[in-house]
């Protein structure tokens, strides 16, 4: 199985082309057939003029920095690409505190679309009938600078209806962390991800900590026992490149076909190529804020309803209450 594949298509007056490639995982540097020479040299340069504690949000970074992936891509691969099913795991669970540490871990359909561009609000709805579970995620990154690496906090929050159970779990997300310079003798950096899981009664019941490419532990605050929730080897080895499954079905919109052309560009190191298609993107999509602005028409999502307070930031309901087949799926 390869770890990328093109499909195309002629829908309409609109040609269609997915490029797809495999997920992030455990198995090794998937990058490492695209990504450009001196990365770290190039991002020193590129933020040298950038003051530490600096929003990153609309910081325009050029397509030697970029994966073959549209951030959409990125988020809906992390609810539904893994060699494990976990939220089946959540739902079969025998009490409620199993599926309660289950759900901290981790034949679904997705449905993404990014609800704000300025600031940049992605949105997710996952079903999945057979299961009779429900996902809901309204996510926004905020990056800062600070001097040798990037912490992006995410903010919204996500929802899991386990709708057998009559249960809903409501987690935030962790924080990301991009460090441009490792310690010395240390060969890798490993982001670890750690957080303490509290029910409606505020009352603390486990602490989790452990990191993305190992093992992830939570441990009875009462007992002291600890238990493994998570194994990046059984959920993030052997990972497939999704695959089109109706090329007809695919949106003209679908960011891995708007996103096509930049990802072509990356997979075969024509920076060129990959920043002309960027630009070409770009400048669509100002057009069109351009002709909606002269017409007076304000720009609403299609498949969310949205909100924005200060007290609650950014929260978003999907209009349909089901997500239909998908076109693209993941090959078992």
């Amino acid at each position: 199985m390869p770890w990328w594949n093109i499909y195309r298509s002629r829908k309409g007056n609109d040609n269609i082309q997915v490029v797809l490639t495999k997920p992030l995982s455990v198995d090794g540097d998937v990058t490492a057939d695209y990504k450009a020479p001196n990365l770290v040299q190039r991002m020193l340069s590129l933020i040298g003029s950038v003051r530490p504690g600096s929003d990153l949000t609309n910081f325009k970074l050029p397509p030697l920095f970029n994966i073959p992936k549209s951030q959409l891509q990125c988020y809906g691969e992390s609810a539904y690409c893994f060699g494990k099913n976990l939220l089946q795991q959540c739902n079969n669970a025998e009490n409620s505190l199993d599926r309660f540490t289950s759900v901290v871990a981790g034949s679904l359909n997705v449905l993404l679309e990014q609800v704000s561009h300025h600031p940049p609000v992605s949105a997710l709805h996952a079903t999945d009938e057979k299961e009779n579970i429900e996902l809901i995620w309204c996510q926004h990154p905020v990056p800062k600078f600070y001097g040798t690496r990037v912490e992006a906090e995410v903010l919204g929050k996500r929802q899991l209806k386990l709708l057998n159970h009559g249960e809903t779990y409501m987690m935030n997300s962790p924080k990301l962390m991009i460090r441009f310079l490792p310690p010395r003798d240390v060969e890798e950096s490993i982001a670890l991800k750690e957080r303490s899981i509290s029910i409606s009664s505020m009352k603390t019941l486990y602490e989790v900590e452990g990191y993305w490419n190992s093992i992830v532990k939570a441990k009875d605050v009462n007992s002291g026992k600890e238990t493994i929730i998570y194994d990046a080897k059984e959920v993030l080895s052997e990972l497939k490149a999704p695959m089109v499954k109706d090329l007809q079905g695919i949106w003209p919109t679908e960011s891995t076909a708007v996103w096509s052309e930049v990802s072509r560009g990356i997979l075969g190191k024509n920076w060129t190529k990959a920043r002309e298609a960027k630009s070409t993107v770009e400048d669509c999509q100002r057009k069109l804020a351009k002709e909606r602005k002269s017409k007076g028409e304000n720009w609403v999502p299609n498949h969310f309803t949205i909100s924005d307070s200060k007290e609650d930031g950014w929260d978003c309901s999907p209009i349909q209450e089901r997500v239909p087949p998908a076109p693209i799926v993941v090959p078992l």
